[in-house]
């Protein structure tokens, strides 16, 4: 499983200890592509990317392929889609892992990958 940025950012505010447990007792994978939205954020605030720093140390980090380009340049050319969201699916569909993301309807037309949302289980 591949964790989007978006469930990382949440993790790290007070008010989702629930998705910090999860993570800690999932502990799926991230993108290096998420690595460099978080991390590079122009207004990261110094808490926030130690935080941030240290979560994203405690995942194990998967890096781009040149199949996971052929395949987010295929997505692209079939919708709209952002180059991050494009290659952290693509990474997704060719290792055949499902996404975390608090963004599912981004994703929902890509039949393929399997898509859900942490803070909506039970």
């Amino acid at each position: 499983m591949l964790v989007d940025s978006n469930i990382l950012i949440y993790a790290t505010k007070p008010e989702h200890a629930k998705l910090r447990r999860w993570l800690v007792d999932v502990l799926p994978k991230v993108s290096v592509i998420s690595k460099v939205e978080i991390l590079g954020y122009h207004k990261l605030q110094s808490a926030e990317k130690a935080a941030l720093t240290e979560l994203l140390n405690s995942l194990e980090l998967i890096y781009l392929s040149p199949a996971s380009y052929e395949i987010a340049i295929q997505l692209r050319q079939q919708r709209k889609l952002t180059l991050g969201d494009a290659l952290i699916a693509s990474s997704c569909l060719e290792r055949g892992y499902a996404l975390a993301t608090c963004n599912t309807g981004d994703f929902a037309w890509i039949d393929e990958l399997k898509v859900f949302n942490p803070l909506e289980t039970g």
